[in-house]
């Protein structure tokens, strides 16, 4: 594969998965309520942590999505 079907394939596959991350934040974030819920707070926190970091992590793919040529 040539380094411009990379760069094509990348620019797809960058925002799938940034798209990706945010629906397990988001099922992250609801898991920490319901572990809360069950008087788990340690965990729920945790939980909470790692959907921070599937944003964090969805920010250095924004950035990489800006640095990639769309149409490469």
């Amino acid at each position: 594969m040539s380094e411009k079907d990379d760069l094509k394939k990348l620019a797809v596959l960058l925002p799938h998965w940034a798209e990706h991350n945010a629906e397990h934040a988001e099922e992250f974030r609801q898991w920490a309520q319901r572990a809360e819920a069950a008087g788990q707070t340690v965990a729920a926190q945790r939980i909470r942590e790692a959907a921070a970091a599937l944003e964090q992590a969805n920010q250095a793919l924004a950035a990489a999505m800006r640095d990639i040529p769309s149409a490469a």
